[in-house]
């Protein structure tokens, strides 16, 4: 039972349920870490995009309801920059993990 729950296709009644983690062209018993690493980036980039808005969203909220207060302003300001740098730390590990992958020739694994 264990097994089906963690399976990622499952068959029944003939027709077959795929989980997340599935990657086309990818044997199932061939699935390695990196395989998992890069699926599960897929969703975090975008993840880190919406909560990226949310932050823009609350920094802007906090700074035009500060009403000249300039502890309010400072604090609204260190909300946005706090996101726009937590953004550019995310875009630049990304990327620095790219460029690894493809000097160590991992084309097909990381990412």
């Amino acid at each position: 039972m264990i097994k089906q729950i963690l399976a990622q296709a499952v068959n029944l009644n003939g027709q077959t349920i795929e989980g997340p983690l599935r990657i086309p062209g990818v044997d199932s018993s061939e699935i390695k870490l990196s395989h998992i690493i890069g699926r599960i980036l897929q969703f975090m980039m975008p993840l880190a995009g919406i909560i990226l808005l949310f932050i823009l969203i609350w920094g802007g909220y906090d700074y035009i309801l500060s009403q000249g207060n300039q502890d309010k302003i400072k604090s609204a300001q260190a909300k946005i920059t706090a996101g726009l740098i937590g953004f550019g730390i995310l875009i630049f590990s990304y990327f620095l993990v790219r460029l690894i992958s493809f000097i160590f020739g991992l084309q097909g694994g990381i990412i």
